[in-house]
């Protein structure tokens, strides 16, 4: 049985629209449209638990999963949504071990997901050159506790001679000219290993697909994930109204080399 203590932190759940994720602190109060909450009235309660507003509303307190943690978190840029992270790992292998490096570091919600797979055996490496958000992503990726498996650099790879990793499982490219790293990427990788794009336009994937081929990747693959939901209630299920439409296309493919002369690429 897990009890919520001061520092944990508690999503307070009231419906799929309304939830909230917090700090627990003694002295703190939650406000609201539902009413008010002594944090202190959580302390000691068992995750799962629900509290009483003073409107006479109740809020769960659930345990925040990595979902949670990526839809709540503070946003410099544009985030990768849980619906086209979980196609990444899957497409990937992504697993506890992998070593993986990634190229445009943004909020911090790719990095975070990243971390929370590859931990306790594995690391991220990301790099960015935006100092601005790299605060940011550093605060987000700090709050989930994932800053153990991360490794921030604020740098430049497509000027760098010298690359600061090698033998990475996986690479992911969150630029908007992913083609201009691919070759550094290729280097950086296994034999075999995985590169995602993240691409918010066609016209990308067309100039990263003619990259990938140049660069010799295989088993290329374009993809646009779209999520539903679906309001299931007795005698009167129906699609929402609200949804998650177009927010990417993801480009992916894997190092493989195409003659036996590998003296010219790694």
């Amino acid at each position: 049985m897990t009890k919520i203590k001061a520092g944990d932190l508690v999503l307070f759940f009231y419906n799929d629209s309304k939830k909230w994720l917090l700090k627990i602190s003694k002295k703190e109060q939650f406000h609201s449209h539902i009413g008010i909450i002594k944090h202190a009235d959580a302390i000691g309660k068992e995750f799962g638990s629900r509290l009483i507003t003073n409107k006479d509303k109740y809020v769960y307190l659930l345990k925040p999963t990595i979902h949670d943690h990526v839809m709540k978190m503070q946003h410099g840029t544009q985030i990768v949504y849980p619906k086209d992270l979980g196609y990444i790992a899957a497409r990937t292998g992504l697993q506890s071990g992998y070593k993986v490096v990634e190229i445009g570091t943004g909020s911090g919600s790719l990095t975070t997901f990243l971390a929370s797979i590859v931990k306790p055996r594995g690391h991220v490496y990301t790099f960015d050159v935006e100092p601005k958000f790299m605060e940011i992503a550093e605060k987000n990726i700090k709050k989930a506790g994932m800053s153990k498996y991360v490794t921030m650099h604020n740098q430049n790879l497509k000027k760098s001679k010298k690359l600061p990793i090698d033998e990475c499982d996986l690479a992911i490219i969150d630029l908007g000219d992913p083609w201009e790293v691919l070759p550094q990427v290729r280097k950086m990788l296994k034999s075999s290993g995985s590169v995602v794009a993240i691409c918010p336009t066609m016209n990308q994937l067309e100039k990263l697909s003619a990259a990938f081929v140049e660069n010799e990747f295989t088993d290329i693959e374009s993809t646009e994930h779209i999520l539903r939901r679906i309001e299931a209630r007795d005698g009167k299920t129906r699609h929402s109204y609200q949804g998650i439409g177009h927010t990417t296309y993801l480009a992916m493919a894997r190092k493989v080399y195409f003659n036996k002369k590998r003296s010219k690429k790694k």
